[in-house]
């Protein structure tokens, strides 16, 4: 292995955690995918030298430490549009989350240290701990899987990198592969220098990432169904200002094409996209404060919008009631015809904690720290993937926000979606977020198998086919309609059929071969 430097001798827990930070950049909005590989590479030769499993451990974590609190810099954004919370919260949220985060790859580390006698063990070693990890961080607490390591390999819009290998992998996976590819440079480097040929293993990852962007863009068909999906440029201290409503419908309406344009389209708006409760049965008071006041006033009017032959998705609020009082919200999508009738719905199940709901309410509200999460009550998960059959305008899966991200339970295996809709509102989240969205959300495209179309208030809004292909977008803080017909999903792919089971199957063939390579070699 290449000799470390005197700053990783001295220092390298200081070491992993600048490592960790210039791993962040190879996320996007940079996608600097090779200084990611490059941190990974660097940090295999520290942990072959920790002394202890506690070095280790933390060598891990001082990585995790570096990467998520530079990458996840745009929750201290959401705070500046919290006036019950000061703003310098923000930026301590970003680090105890960022704390909490980086437990997972250092037990990563901490189980790959056991192989440290041999590197490709070592690799071997790491890259199937590191797919165990981030499955347990996708689940453990709830869950909270952003920014999972694969995501550097996504590649640019037009053509997927070697996330193409999403359908036979899984996202955690391909999270191995990453590490797998740093462990290749890592070995490579410390093996050129006696043996020339050790530069197939400094090319090979160069040819993995980049070889299939060189290939021609992988475009395939379209369905019959139409579609317009609209991003208004609402930002986040307008879009729940009761005196902007009206403005705020106005600005959604106008965006929407007129019937001679898009006849029979399926028309897309974002999370947030509707202010009005548009359920009756809710005391009259409750409705005071949206524009509209009266519920089927707000429907027809919705419905005058639409159109006939036409059918809207939008973001609403649903409230659910106790004694003739609200108890609880759902933060929900809803279908409206053309005559204002409210025709599906589908309640989001996984829920932002501090966010939508506030954990341990009892016990957390005396503490001041209900301020975390808006109004009165929490939002209510709903029952979990569901499929909407929407007649003509096919069968729609619906993952509303950060659902997005959570590999394996976006789609409801028994009923198929023909597309994934996935309305978000992204104003919260600064410069970084949104991209880093769009890049899981296309992940989910071509793992799953299916087109991805994302309606966001302040973007990055697209349509993502089954190939993970990005075929038309709406840029950061501008106001755009995308109109075209839905692209065609796949066949249900492996990952499809056997979800985080086949990633976690791969991390036991990696961890497999880690043990044999640590077999002595027989003379």
């Amino acid at each position: 292995m290449p000799r470390l430097t005197d700053l990783a001798v001295k220092h390298p827990r200081l070491t992993a955690l600048l490592l960790g930070a210039v791993s962040a950049f190879g996320f996007e909005p940079w996608a600097l995918w090779p200084l990611t590989l490059i941190a990974c590479a660097a940090l295999i030769p520290l942990l072959q030298a920790a002394p202890t499993r506690k070095q280790a451990l933390l060598l891990g974590w001082c990585l995790g430490l570096g990467q998520f609190a530079i990458g996840l810099n745009w929750i201290a954004t959401a705070f500046t549009y919290q006036s019950a919370m000061p703003v310098w919260l923000g930026w301590l949220a970003v680090v105890l989350v960022a704390c909490y985060l980086a437990v997972y790859p250092a037990l990563a580390t901490l189980a790959a240290w056991h192989a440290r006698a041999s590197d490709a063990a070592l690799v071997l070693a790491l890259a199937g701990s590191w797919i165990v990890a981030e499955w347990l961080r996708s689940w453990v607490f709830t869950g909270f899987p952003w920014n999972p390591l694969g995501a550097v390999l996504v590649g640019p819009f037009e053509q997927p990198g070697a996330a193409r290998a999403l359908p036979w992998l899984g996202t955690f996976a391909l999270s191995g592969l990453a590490i797998v590819l740093a462990g290749l440079w890592q070995i490579g480097l410390g093996r050129y220098r006696t043996d020339r040929r050790a530069l197939v293993l400094l090319a090979l990852p160069l040819l993995v990432q980049l070889g299939p962007t060189l290939l021609p863009p992988a475009r395939g068909p379209s369905s019959a169904v139409p579609f317009a999906l609209i991003q208004p440029n609402i930002a986040q201290d307008q879009i729940n200002d009761p005196g902007r409503f009206p403005d705020n419908f106005t600005r959604l309406a106008t965006l929407v094409p007129p019937t001679a344009a898009g006849p029979g389209a399926l028309l897309l708006w974002p999370e947030s996209g509707v202010s009005d409760y548009l359920r009756s049965g809710y005391p009259a008071d409750y409705y005071l404060d949206t524009f509209g006041a009266d519920p089927a006033l707000a429907r027809a009017r919705l419905g005058k919008v639409v159109g006939p032959a036409r059918l809207l998705l939008t973001g609403t609020v649903d409230l659910e009631l106790r004694g003739g009082r609200a108890y609880g919200a759902r933060n929900a999508v809803t279908a409206i015809d053309g005559g204002g009738a409210l025709t599906a719905s589908y309640a989001k199940a996984h829920l932002v904690p501090y966010g939508e709901y506030l954990p341990l309410r009892a016990w957390l509200t005396p503490l001041g720290l209900n301020r975390l999460v808006p109004g009165d009550f929490d939002f209510l998960p709903g029952p979990g993937p569901e499929t909407l059959d929407l007649g003509k305008f096919g069968k729609a899966g619906v993952q509303i926000c950060y659902e997005i991200v959570f590999p394996g339970h976006v789609i409801d295996a028994a009923h198929r979606p023909d597309y994934l809709f996935n309305p978000s509102n992204d104003g919260w989240f600064g410069s970084w977020g949104p991209p880093q969205h769009l890049a899981q959300a296309r992940m989910r495209a071509l793992e799953e198998g299916v087109p991805v179309l994302r309606s966001t208030t302040t973007g990055i809004s697209a349509v993502i086919d089954a190939n993970g292909v990005v075929r038309q977008s709406v840029p950061l803080h501008s106001a755009g309609v995308l109109l075209g017909l839905i692209p065609q999903a796949h066949e249900p792919t492996l990952f499809a059929r056997l979800g985080n089971i086949l990633s976690l199957g791969w991390a036991m063939l990696l961890l497999a071969a880690s043990l044999v390579a640590l077999r002595p070699r027989r003379g």
